[in-house]
């Protein structure tokens, strides 16, 4: 009925004028009842097959009596606001009628609306390889990469790391052979109870000014005349000029050996400094090796010196001092100064000062896990920053 009354309305002379009204109010001069009737709205599990509505609805003469406007691509929009219905099915056709739009836009529309189908038919993406790593292997993994780059240490470090292992044992020695060689301790066993008495007339106080003079002469500049020169209480030379040749050669041997260790203690104080800055970690690792090293050497001649101590004792000096230059009679000033229990007893303060050292040493520098994993982390680090 509302047809027919439009239609009335539309005849006639006036009704071309009214045709024309009508046609100016729509967007690029369609038709009223093509904007009334709009196209058919569906909802689909896919997107709508758009491609017949790309095509001019007709090309000729409308029933309106006027040439009807060619039709463009359609573009899709949403034909629902329910929120519960999948993106893919609130896709509606309705024509666009705009005249800005050409064939390069219609076939764009055209592909764009065909991903959209093909993008709906593709299975889900594969997130198996999305878990999440479990805390312990994560930690574990980190661990392996902090020990990894631990490993990969540079040559010098390295050269610097054996340098101050194989010179801590020769420091410690020497160390522990300088405390022997004090005063204090020379007054300590002479004063000690059991240490035997001189059979020929000594006292503990002849013990400590005569013993004095020889332990001076060792450590101080002075010539041979040093000893040579001294008189007993009733004039006579106190000790015999092989005596003093042998004290000489006990003085070159121990002042190289106070001279040596003094490098080499000079020398592992400059490789520390740089592993310090260069390798964390490197002087833990190194003192740690050095002291093992010296722990084992000490058990080894500890045991040597406890089962055979006569048989020990000849192979030292054979080892440094000329045969037939260190052997004396009984009743010789140096062996009535320092029998045979003072250097038994020299030996064990010697073994002692080793082996506390070497324990201390273990375990300041012993790789415990929180030890290792800061060597590690730091050295990490300073490798990042170029320091390495």
């Amino acid at each position: 009925m509302a047809d027919k009354v439009e239609n009335q309305n539309t005849s006639g002379p006036a009704g071309s004028e009214r045709r024309a009204a009508l046609r100016s109010d729509v967007p690029g001069g369609g038709s009223t009842r093509l904007r009334e009737s709009g196209f058919p709205m569906r909802k689909a599990s896919t997107l709508p097959d758009v491609s017949a509505y790309s095509e001019p609805i007709s090309s000729g003469t409308s029933e309106w009596g006027s040439e009807e406007p060619h039709h463009e691509p359609v573009a899709a929009v949403p034909a629902t606001d329910d929120p519960s219905t999948p993106a893919t099915q609130q896709i509606a056709a309705i024509p666009v009628t705009g005249k800005g739009v050409t064939d390069a836009d219609a076939d764009a529309s055209a592909h764009v609306s065909e991903g959209a189908r093909e993008t709906d038919d593709d299975p889900a993406p594969d997130t198996s390889a999305l878990t999440i790593r479990p805390p312990e292997e994560d930690v574990t993994r980190r661990a392996s990469q902090r020990d990894e780059a631990a490993a990969a240490k540079p040559v010098l470090p390295r050269v610097m790391q054996v340098v101050v292992a194989v010179f801590f044992p020769v420091i410690l020695l020497g160390a522990a052979v300088r405390a022997v060689t004090t005063p204090l301790f020379l007054w300590a066993e002479y004063h000690r109870p059991g240490f035997p008495a001189d059979s020929y007339g000594f006292s503990t106080e002849d013990r400590m000014t005569y013993g004095s003079y020889t332990m001076d002469y060792i450590l101080n500049w002075a010539p041979a005349r040093y000893l040579g020169n001294l008189v007993n209480t009733d004039g006579d030379q106190l000790f015999l000029d092989s005596e003093v040749g042998h004290m000489a050669d006990v003085k070159a041997v121990l002042s190289t050996g106070f001279v040596v260790a003094t490098v080499l203690a000079i020398l592992a104080i400059a490789a520390c400094v740089y592993l310090a800055r260069r390798y964390p970690g490197g002087i833990r690792r190194a003192l740690f090796a050095g002291a093992v090293a010296t722990l084992v050497l000490a058990v080894v001649l500890a045991v040597a010196g406890v089962l055979a101590w006569e048989t020990f004792f000849t192979q030292v000096h054979a080892l440094f001092f000329a045969d037939g230059t260190w052997t004396f009679r009984l009743d010789d000033t140096l062996i009535r100064l320092f029998p045979a229990q003072f250097w038994i007893d020299a030996a064990a303060v010697v073994g002692a000062i080793v082996l506390l050292g070497s324990v201390l040493t273990l375990v300041l520098t012993w790789p415990t896990r929180a030890r290792r994993e800061k060597s590690a982390n730091a050295y990490a680090r300073r490798r990042a920053a170029g320091g390495v």
